[in-house]
């Protein structure tokens, strides 16, 4: 049985998340750091600025999609997480970091949560684990698998499971997967399906985790890195004419015709 501590946020997916893992038997989850909605894209978005309407309807719809995927799961099942709700940002005070090194967790197990800062990060090193909802080194910060579809490069959307490091998305990376993609989808069903995936992939991560060892690392020429406050009206147009023109279409007929796509990190164990 493994002890886990979770580090994350309040929003449903990251609800689905903790309580999905907890269902699991071979894991205790002590605790739950739940950090509030404070500063969640939507908050960030001025009502009155030209263009604001789009960007509210595409958080509108990921809400939806959240409540389509996750919310009868989190209605229904029991919560074994023990969620404790906290200020964001708040993760790293020095109260709650003492608590967390009393509980003596074997594992933290992070998603969505503030960047953390130490002491935490040097008392649990090599047993800090993240997920970060994007492919690295290839798109590193925030919303980065929003702006893989963006650019056009649907094949860079995914998830990247890595050791917690100081900076942003740069951890030793444990294994990674790309979204499952259907013909139909949205940006939103994509994401949340990615999300289901990443549960899965993630309890056989902390379970599995004496016999990960390390693989090799990814080397790339170039890397992208955004932040929320790139997030604009224009980039959400460019994103729903991407599918309009068949983002979608044009990715599924690559992968069945077998074209070479990024390389990324496989853990054997896994």
């Amino acid at each position: 049985m493994k002890r886990i501590v979770i580090l994350t946020g309040s929003e449903l997916r990251h609800t689905f998340l903790r309580k999905a893992i907890a269902l699991n038997r071979n894991i205790e989850v002590l605790r739950s750091y739940c950090e509030g909605t404070e500063r969640q894209l939507g908050s960030v978005i001025d009502p009155a600025d030209e263009g604001a309407s789009i960007q509210l309807q595409h958080v509108a719809a990921r809400t939806m999609s959240e409540e389509d995927f996750f919310g009868s799961f989190v209605r229904l099942t029991e919560d074994l997480s023990n969620p404790r709700t906290i200020p964001k940002g708040t993760i790293n005070d020095s109260p709650i970091q003492e608590e967390i090194r009393r509980l003596s967790p074997e594992l933290l197990v992070a998603y969505g949560c503030s960047i953390i800062q130490e002491p935490l990060l040097s008392a649990f090193k090599g047993r800090f684990l993240n997920v970060h909802l994007g492919l690295s080194p290839y798109y590193r910060g925030s919303g980065t698998n929003f702006w893989a579809l963006v650019n056009d490069e649907p094949e860079f959307f995914g998830a990247t499971f890595m050791h917690m490091s100081p900076e942003v998305d740069k951890g030793l990376i444990i294994h990674q997967i790309r979204a499952r993609v259907f013909p139909g989808d949205t940006p939103h069903q994509i994401g949340n399906r990615l999300i289901c995936d990443v549960v899965d992939s993630y309890a056989e991560i902390i379970n599995k985790f004496e016999k990960l060892g390390k693989v090799e690392q990814l080397s790339v020429s170039s890397e992208k890195y955004y932040r929320q406050k790139d997030f604009t009206p224009e980039s959400v147009v460019r994103l729903y004419e991407n599918f309009d023109n068949g983002l979608v279409k044009r990715y599924l007929q690559k992968c069945r015709l077998g074209e070479h796509l990024a390389p990324i990190v496989t853990n054997p164990a896994i």
